[in-house]
């Protein structure tokens, strides 16, 4: 009897101390969530960019007493020339700044339908501690000339600091891969956002006010941004709309959409035949046309360029000596209800190296393009919106 009662006495003394142990358990893990409520509270914005080709990104606010855990901006590096700043203006500028680190190349569609946001970010902002710097970083070799990009920039009325990243030293320092791509900092020079591509307007704008509201706390500034969001319409993609199609033999590698079966033949002329059978989503040729690393250069008197394509607007990346090429939609001339704000009369002058919108329909369709062209005649990319 006195053994049963040491052995009942044990079993309760052994549950009492499962028992505290089971609720010891349970108290940790409750903690453990509490925590991980308390982090996921802290999240301010989480953003997913799209260029409309399949590109995509990620990006987050997180807003943490201490910024030290967001990595530092690297400094500008390599940079070639300076548009509408000088070094020392531009250095003396980032000072105490939030900056916006705007990645782009100036016959980038995509970058071409940021620039309203970035001007009216510049515009509101701007005297409220907000820096943008325009980076271009060129995708094509003729990207590099200085003139060709401040003839860009003038025409397209960017007024805040531009650097000429022409040997990709700050894109590299950045670890960075796309256009456009956006980097945002605090006032003390991490990053706290990024976002590649189109879209997600709101998200950047909403990352861009909290960080100058940080700003003028820190300095001490009797100053709140504005919170109401710049209010214009972004674009809107098709469900399904053809690839970016690239001319350049460097450049089609792993999206080669090129349907002559004479396919590419490195810095050599050839004669192609544009066949019966065309395949969606390709481009064809015909004519004497010699293979550049990224670009085709037409070389015959007369030659053609065939494209079965689905979207709404089509633009080239083009240059030519101040020649005429004629468009054909589906076989017949470009009226005004298809044509793009190059084409005139079934006709598009082409001359400096720039991107040249082609075709603008009311929507998406599936349609075949035909360019006819004459010497001289230089085409590097169809794109497409």
């Amino acid at each position: 009897m006195t053994l049963m009662r040491k052995e009942i006495k044990t079993a309760i003394i052994g549950a009492i101390i499962i028992a505290i142990a089971i609720g010891g358990i349970g108290v940790f893990f409750t903690s453990l969530d509490k925590t991980a409520q308390n982090s996921a509270s802290q999240l301010v914005s989480n953003t997913t960019g799209y260029n409309g080709n399949s590109t995509t990104s990620q990006g987050k606010f997180v807003s943490y007493p201490d910024e030290s855990n967001y990595p530092q901006a690297p400094d500008l590096t390599g940079i070639s020339d300076y548009i509408n700043t000088t070094p020392e203006e531009l250095k003396a500028k980032m000072k105490d700044k939030v900056v916006l680190y705007d990645f782009w190349t100036y016959s980038c569609i995509n970058c071409i339908r940021t620039f309203p946001y970035l001007k009216a970010w510049n515009d509101k902002y701007a005297d409220k501690g907000l820096l943008i710097i325009g980076v271009h970083s060129p995708e094509f070799e003729f990207e590099k000339d200085p003139n060709n990009v401040k003839m860009a920039v003038q025409k397209y009325g960017l007024t805040y600091p531009i650097v000429m990243d022409s040997d990709h030293k700050t894109w590299d320092a950045f670890s960075n891969r796309y256009w456009p791509a956006e980097y945002i900092t605090d006032d003390l020079g991490h990053i706290r956002h990024t976002h590649f591509g189109e879209g997600e307007y709101d998200q950047t704008e909403k990352v861009i006010q909290q960080l100058l509201d940080q700003r003028a706390k820190r300095l001490g500034l009797n100053a709140t941004a504005d919170q109401s969001l710049v209010n214009l319409a972004p674009h809107e993609f098709s469900v399904y709309e053809t690839p970016e199609l690239y001319f350049g033999y460097d450049f089609a590698d792993g999206r080669n959409y090129f349907g002559n079966t004479e396919g590419f033949e490195p810095e050599k002329t050839v004669n192609y035949t544009i066949p019966s059978d065309l395949q969606k989503d390709h481009f064809y040729l015909g004519g004497q046309w010699q293979n550049l690393h990224d670009s085709m250069q037409l070389s015959s008197d007369n030659g053609e360029i065939v494209l079965p394509y689905t979207a709404q607007d089509v633009h080239i990346v083009a240059s030519g000596p101040n020649t005429t090429i004629q468009i054909l939609l589906d076989g017949k001339p470009v009226t005004s209800d298809d044509a793009g704000q190059d084409t005139k009369n079934s006709t598009a002058t082409i001359s400096e190296h720039r991107l040249y919108n082609i075709i603008s329909s009311k929507q998406a369709g599936d349609h075949t393009l035909t360019i006819i062209g004459h010497p001289g005649f230089e085409i590097y990319t169809f794109t497409f919106g």
